[in-house]
């Protein structure tokens, strides 16, 4: 049988209880996804020092999201795999999460979002785990809808893990079947290890395809200072409840909501005080 997850078992079979812990307990999972996400959301090229409202396609345990939140961004969820959004939940994210399948499409209105990101998910509409099930169907109503919800001029950033050439040119083609311009960008694209394959999508008309990372290596210092940073965010979320313990954090956490327009309790001197456990 083929190495490839959406191989194995459909996403809502393979992404069950033990997979999902493993966003929340492996260090070098959690460091491939902060990476990702902070590249796909680069990618979208929104604009500085204003809240979007993004969406989050195939958001499975919140990390992608929490880069959102990060940078001041709201955003709406959406996974099959309910053991993926029960570890979402557990760590609090601050996004909006909804049950779905991508391919049946979206339920939002109109220009609901002003962006979308997804990390390794597009490929998986690529199976046809069911009879009922056909992949380039699936792909042009997905796209369809995702169109339809995003704000004129916006993007969508796609990370995903193309099988074969021939997946890209069907993926490509239902998305500009139904409406999208733009193309691949392919991170280090000279690495076997490194290279990373992001499918752009533009709502506003053909506009230029951002620079792909990796064709110069005098970027290289940049990228291991930028790297151990990362590393040192991942070891604070890896348990998604040790920086819960800080008051700082909580009262930031706090005051984005207020900005975000959220209800958020007022704060007091028992804000981030530590309460007697419950044995029941």
């Amino acid at each position: 049988m083929s190495g490839r997850p959406e191989h194995q078992a459909p996403p809502e079979i393979f992404y069950g209880e033990d997979e999902a812990r493993k966003y929340t307990r492996n260090t070098r999972m959690m460091e491939i996804q902060l990476v990702m996400s902070e590249r796909a959301v680069e990618l979208l090229c929104l604009p500085e020092n204003q809240p979007c409202h993004i969406i989050d396609l195939g958001c499975g345990s919140g990390l992608s999201g929490e880069t959102l939140s990060e940078q001041g961004h709201v955003w709406t969820g959406v996974d099959i795999s309910s053991a993926m959004l029960g570890v979402a939940k557990e760590r609090e994210v601050e996004g909006d999460l909804l049950l779905g399948d991508l391919g049946q499409g979206l339920p939002f209105r109109a220009g609901a979002f002003d962006g979308a990101i997804s990390i390794s998910a597009l490929q998986w509409l690529c199976n046809a785990d069911q009879k009922s099930h056909n992949p380039a169907k699936r792909l042009y109503t997905f796209f369809t809808s995702l169109y339809g919800c995003l704000s004129r001029g916006s993007r969508a950033v796609f990370q995903f893990y193309p099988e074969n050439s021939s997946q890209v040119e069907l993926i490509t083609s239902q998305a500009m079947k139904a409406g999208f311009t733009g193309g691949l960008v392919v991170d280090y694209p000279n690495s076997t290890k490194a290279k990373k394959f992001f499918l752009c999508l533009m709502t506003g008309g053909q506009q230029p395809l951002p620079t792909a990372l990796g064709l110069d290596s005098r970027e290289g210092a940049p990228n291991s200072v930028a790297f151990s940073q990362k590393r040192d965010r991942v070891k604070q979320l890896r348990s998604g409840k040790a920086p819960k313990k800080s008051r700082d954090w909580i009262l930031e956490k706090k005051e984005r909501r207020r900005r975000q327009g959220k209800e958020t309790r007022d704060d007091s001197k028992f804000t981030g005080r530590k309460r007697p456990s419950h044995v029941w």
